[in-house]
């Protein structure tokens, strides 16, 4: 897991011609000018240090023909099967420099979480914070736990999440709200993400192997057993939003009969005061005092957007990477599920001024075997987000992993021919059975920034062979000014 923002928002901007550090808006979308009482019980991050050397526009511009030289062999490469779809686009200037099969829809697997990250920072904001609630139930006594979506809730300081909402701290605001009554019962309302939990077109063993948790509107730590298990194919809860409740009701002091007795419910709105009309039951608290039905009892929020967009890209994250997807749909008012995400991404992708008849997905982390997305759509992604345009969107960079030192790619490049990657790239990789994916920046070692993607999804071998191939190409953009 990256620590804070200290790989990225070190962002290299061709336009801009400079490293950027931590750029004025972060600041706000972290939430610095005004930090909450969660975040405040955090270390202080790391000032973050220049990963990627810093890039201008006089840089020369590698040439068609020179990349196409190089490039060619490397991408009719035996390991990587017959259907190999590329784009290296310069960002600067947006030139298509190379292209195999650029504008065509291909399985993107894992990379189709560009897209999610762009759809979300652009239809929520970098700065949005995703909450979960208590609300004072409908029975005296009862208290209901709302969930937001927020995949990174934690049950404690032992989260995988840093400066996730925490339950033992919405429990403290529940029992002050109570004057230190203690509730009598716990009920959870996961309603928000109506379902279906597991997506279309994933594989057989995804609900078992435990790539994804069933996706729900209340889970703590990505549904994880063991908050610290982050691990591929970590052990993950059957009914994640069950345990949850199971977690607060602890936290509160409900007795064991109690905790294990948590269900599922619809929490009650705020009803207005009305004359004339009968009370609803109320919860009571200490003191004698009552909470009508529906009061908002605690909230607790998830770290701000551009954080989650970190947390999904840097380790490949499939769990927050569908919950994103359907805070796209909320924000376009569609149903928070498979089908509502997908078709809200389609939308700001197309407000984006993207290509849409590019792109076609089922789901928002790239398990889905239905997903079909360009090459060029993914660096025009990159482009979009490097190129100052849509300041939103430079928080894709702070979690896209650097060649051979953090996130997926730290074991990558290992070998001499791909060693010129190390430092210089900075991308997201994709893995399926026979799909074999990767996108993102280099600069090259004349300086020039450019933005690439490489899908391949008939590949006739296993990774350890296909993923070595993909790396020489983009070794192969760092390595080669092909300038002419």
């Amino acid at each position: 897991m990256l620590a804070g923002l200290a790989v990225a928002v070190v962002l290299t901007l061709a336009v801009a011609g400079v490293v950027v550090v931590r750029p004025g808006p972060v600041a706000g979308w972290l939430g610095e000018s005004e930090p909450s009482s969660v975040a405040s019980a955090d270390p202080p991050e790391p000032a973050p240090a220049p990963v990627l050397v810093a890039v201008g526009t006089s840089a020369p511009t590698p040439t068609e023909e020179g990349l196409r030289a190089v490039l060619d062999p490397l991408v009719g490469a035996t390991a990587l099967g017959p259907s190999v779809h590329v784009s290296v686009v310069d960002v600067t200037t947006r030139q298509q420099l190379y292209g195999k099969g650029q504008a065509d829809p291909a399985v993107p697997a894992s990379t189709t979480k560009l897209v999610t990250a762009a759809t979300v920072l652009s239809a929520r904001g970098p700065a949005y914070r995703i909450p979960t609630r208590v609300v004072a139930g409908a029975a005296p006594g009862e208290v209901v736990l709302v969930g937001g979506g927020d995949p990174t809730l934690a049950i404690n300081a032992t989260g995988i999440y840093p400066g996730a909402g925490r339950l033992d701290q919405l429990a403290a605001q529940v029992k002050q709200a109570l004057g230190g009554a203690v509730p009598t019962k716990v009920t959870v309302d996961s309603s928000l993400f109506p379902g279906p939990v597991y997506g279309p077109g994933w594989d057989d063993d995804i609900p078992t192997g435990g790539f994804a948790a069933p996706i729900m509107a209340l889970m703590t730590d990505g549904g994880r057993v063991d908050p610290k298990d982050n691990i591929k194919g970590a052990a993950r809860y059957e009914k994640p939003d069950i345990m949850a409740g199971r977690f607060l009701a602890k936290a509160l002091g409900l007795p064991l009969a109690s905790v294990n007795a948590v269900a599922r419910g619809t929490a009650p709105t705020a009803q207005p005061e009305a004359t004339g009309s009968p009370a609803p039951p109320a919860t009571p608290t200490t003191g004698g005092g009552t909470v009508a039905p529906g009061t908002e009892l605690g909230r607790v929020e998830s770290p701000p957007m551009v954080r989650l967009v970190e947390f999904m890209l840097a380790d490949s994250d499939n769990v927050v990477g569908e919950a994103l997807a359907r805070q796209v749909a909320l924000a376009r008012d569609q149903p928070a599920s498979f089908d509502g995400g997908a078709a809200a991404m389609d939308t700001v992708v197309g407000e984006l001024g993207l290509p849409v008849d590019q792109t076609a997905v089922s789901d928002g982390s790239g398990l889905s075997r239905q997903n079909r997305i360009s090459p060029a759509l993914l660096t025009d992604v990159l482009a979009l987000a490097a190129d100052g345009s849509k300041p939103e969107l430079a928080g894709i960079f702070a979690g896209l992993p650097v060649a051979g030192w953090s996130g997926t790619l730290a074991e990558r490049f290992a070998s001499p021919s791909a060693g010129a990657a190390i430092g210089v790239v900075r991308a997201k990789t994709g893995t399926l059975s026979k799909v074999n994916s990767v996108a993102g920046v280099v600069t090259t070692k004349d300086g020039r920034l450019l933005a690439f993607a490489v899908l391949a999804d008939q590949v006739p071998v296993g990774p350890e062979q296909a993923m070595p191939a993909l790396d020489r190409i983009v070794a192969a953009l760092a390595d080669c000014g092909c300038a002419g």
